[in-house]
């Protein structure tokens, strides 16, 4: 009896990315049909684990590529037709369990358009990172306050000074 890897997807407007989560496999295979067949099999430890799996739309399998990692097996699956799918499978409903998101390399429609985010050229050192200029929490009225006390001991200082300079004339 097989199982099923841990399998991550994202996708942006004309690929689809499928990471198979599953460390020092071995004898791995991979099948894909342009209908969109995704046929997934290898082994670790003894058990045999498969994917096989309907995609939404026909991909490009001339222009598809892999990279089998020690811990994962990722595939950048060239779509036919550059749109994004409304979801990975053709069937409709519940995902599989073993199928998530992969966030970290999912691209929305609206990133593509603008280019992206492209955090390398930003430059942090232009923005206030430092403490607020202005508290919500803070009362304005507790400021004047405070000001006014400050006020008060400066005078109180130089009243006692002043005595102090009597003293010392007489």
């Amino acid at each position: 009896m097989s199982r099923h890897p841990t399998v991550k997807w994202a996708q942006s407007s004309d690929k689809i990315y499928l990471t198979v989560e599953l460390p020092d496999a071995k004898d791995i295979n991979v099948k894909l049909e342009p209908e969109g067949k995704f046929i997934f099999s290898a082994s670790k430890g003894g058990t045999l684990y498969e994917v096989d799996i309907e995609l939404y739309d026909k991909i490009n399998i001339e222009e598809s590529k892999a990279s089998i990692g020690p811990r994962n097996i990722v595939y950048v699956i060239k779509k036919t037709e550059k749109k994004s799918w409304s979801r990975l499978l053709k069937q409709e409903g519940k995902s599989p369990v073993f199928l998530k998101v992969d966030w970290d390399k999912w691209v929305d429609e609206e990133d593509e358009e603008r280019g992206g985010i492209d955090l390398d050229e930003m430059d942090f050192s232009k923005l206030d990172m430092g403490e607020d200029d202005f508290d919500m929490d803070d009362d304005p009225n507790d400021e004047e306050e405070g000001i006014q006390a400050k006020e008060e001991d400066q005078v109180e200082k130089q009243e006692s000074i002043a005595v102090d300079a009597e003293k010392i004339e007489a």
